[in-house]
């Protein structure tokens, strides 16, 4: 055997050994700054874990501005990504109206699948024209299928800026359909009945989402009168409770059975609000009284460490209500800071609020924390400026036409949403309790509550019949980030903290300083078009130098 030989079989043999050991193993670098080629490790469980073909359709595609084709460039990379770790995930990127399609038939089809298409305003050789594009997917798993949102809603910002954000989503957006199409529900939610809540149809779209998550059903407690250990034994078959917006003061019997729920472990997220005040009657009557109103809940939060004020916030910071100016056909919808509706967020983010769209509420409450063991985090907040307002008190529409006095809104922030978490006490310790019930505890297993002071934060419009997205206000176009919060919320506080924190990952973009860019336009486009003709010149000079050198020493 020749020598050659030997070594052209040993390179083999080596070849053949680096394909088995690296068909055994998986590696992949991403060498970004920030690691946005890289997914986390929830996605990458979540994807190893898939045994069946998920696939999804891209309609962001075709002939779009520059900044939507770097939005597209993403999507391609990050799916890229998924199908390198689990070749199951499928992907293609289609032009729904591509083949001479009707733009405005396939926009209305989109629209009445739950995916609103968005219209771009181009400038043209000079003219203003029109474009319709499709920032969606669907995601498909054997018959299931759902649409993935692959733009931003935050429609307050310019377009870098939401582009940039909406790249920041990609991976939540993906993972989360991933999870919705995959994983068996296993978690109950209870909405509490009876109280005067608000009706199904207010509160539909928040539930719409969470039902992709987990089980949800109302349940009315009145039958604790009758048979208290029934009713405790089927509410504690639930893991967490969502009382929205009561009217009616609670029952001692209700208000024990809801107790020890909690201390079972069950979790509960309290909408309530501890003053009378609906935008309903200010839009009707043109003026509204605010008046205390007495839920029978203090002693309860007294003891979980919360105390709900029965006050107003206002603020400066505000959303704005939208009224008609004008008559017959010169009536206009104009907007007006109102004062009572804070945009809240938090100046230190937990991760449950991170990166969310201010959050709108209506005549909020203050809520104080007392001290205790348990854990207390401030999840929403008025601004700075604000101002605590009493009750009772007449508001009316004049408001409109003050101009406020800065130097009435020096209270400062004003907590509005907090997420108490530990091993509660029950209120009914030492005290004489409504009825007795099997295992009974004065002293409860590590659970979580959360309360927030406006019920009408999960609260969505309804036009003429048609349930509107939470968040969003017909009249004036704005977005807000209620339904996120709440969808947030319900995750962190049934076990889904990865996929929450997930929402929160960070992109650095080097964007480019404009005014520099249209300064210094004509340098480059000089240095563009000169540069290489030169460097042509050069170089040719130089090979007939070093040629010549060549020629005169032979």
């Amino acid at each position: 055997m020749s020598k050659s030989f030997k070594h052209i079989l040993g390179l083999i043999i080596f070849l053949v050994l680096i394909n088995i050991t690296s068909s055994s193993f998986f590696v992949r670098q991403d060498f970004t700054h920030d690691k946005r080629y890289s997914l986390s490790n929830y996605s990458q469980v979540l994807t190893d874990k898939l045994n069946k073909s998920v696939h999804l359709e891209i309609y962001l595609n075709g002939d779009m501005p520059s900044e939507y084709k770097r939005l597209q460039r993403e999507i391609r990379y990050l799916l890229e990504e998924y199908a390198a770790y689990n070749p199951l995930i499928k992907f293609s990127f289609i032009n729904p109206i591509d083949d001479g399609k009707n733009a405005m038939e396939v926009a209305n089809q989109f629209y009445q699948n739950g995916m609103s298409p968005k219209v771009l305003n181009q400038m043209k050789n000079g003219e203003m024209s029109e474009k319709i594009i499709f920032p969606w997917a669907v995601a498909s798993f054997g018959e299931q299928k759902i649409p993935v949102s692959l733009l931003s809603k935050n429609t307050q910002v310019d377009t870098e800026n939401l582009i940039n954000t909406s790249i920041q989503e990609i991976e939540y957006q993906i993972t989360n359909a991933l999870k919705i199409l995959t994983q068996n529900k296993s978690k109950k939610i209870a909405i509490i009945k009876g109280q005067g809540e608000l009706e199904d149809m207010y509160i539909a779209d928040a539930f719409r989402s969470l039902k992709n998550y987990y089980y949800i059903a109302p349940f009315t407690l009145d039958s604790v009168q009758s048979n208290p250990q029934k009713t405790f034994e089927e509410l504690s078959d639930f893991d967490l409770i969502v009382e929205a917006k009561p009217q009616k003061a609670f029952s001692e019997e209700k208000k024990h059975l809801i107790d020890q729920y909690i201390m079972q472990g069950g979790s509960a997220i309290w909408l309530t609000e501890h003053v009378t005040a609906e935008q309903d009657s200010l839009m009707k009557n043109q003026s509204l009284f605010a008046l205390p109103k007495d839920l029978n809940l203090h002693d309860l939060f007294f003891e979980y460490g919360i105390r709900i004020n029965p006050q107003l916030v206002k603020d400066l910071y505000c959303a704005p209500i939208s009224l008609a100016t004008g008559s017959g056909r010169d009536t206009e919808i104009n907007q007006f800071p109102w004062l009572y509706a804070p945009l809240s967020q938090r100046n230190q983010p937990h991760i449950i609020t991170k990166n969310l769209l201010p959050i709108k509420f209506d005549y909020a409450n203050p809520i104080d924390t007392l001290k205790n063991d348990l854990k207390k985090e401030i999840l929403l907040q008025s601004s700075p400026l604000s101002q605590i307002v009493g009750v009772p008190k007449e508001i009316n529409l004049n408001l409109i036409q003050q101009k406020p006095n800065p130097e009435d809104f020096r209270n400062d922030r004003q907590n509005l949403a907090v997420l108490v978490e530990g091993e509660f006490k029950s209120a009914y310790k030492n005290r004489l309790k409504p009825f007795d019930l099997n295992n009974q505890k004065d002293d409860g297993v590590f659970t979580s509550q959360a309360f927030i002071s406006d019920g009408d934060v999960i609260k969505n419009e309804v036009s003429k019949g048609e349930i509107l997205e939470l968040g969003f206000d017909r009249l004036s176009g704005n977005a807000y980030g209620n339904k996120q919060f709440l969808v947030n919320l319900t995750n962190y506080m049934l076990g889904d903290k990865d996929l929450v924190s997930l929402r929160n990952k960070s992109i650095k973009t080097a964007n480019f300083d404009q005014a520099k860019v249209k300064n210094s336009k004509t340098k480059w486009q000089i240095i563009n078009i000169a540069l290489a003709p030169f460097l042509m010149i050069v170089f040719g000079a130089l090979m007939f130098f070093l040629k010549r050198r060549k020629y005169v020493k032979s």
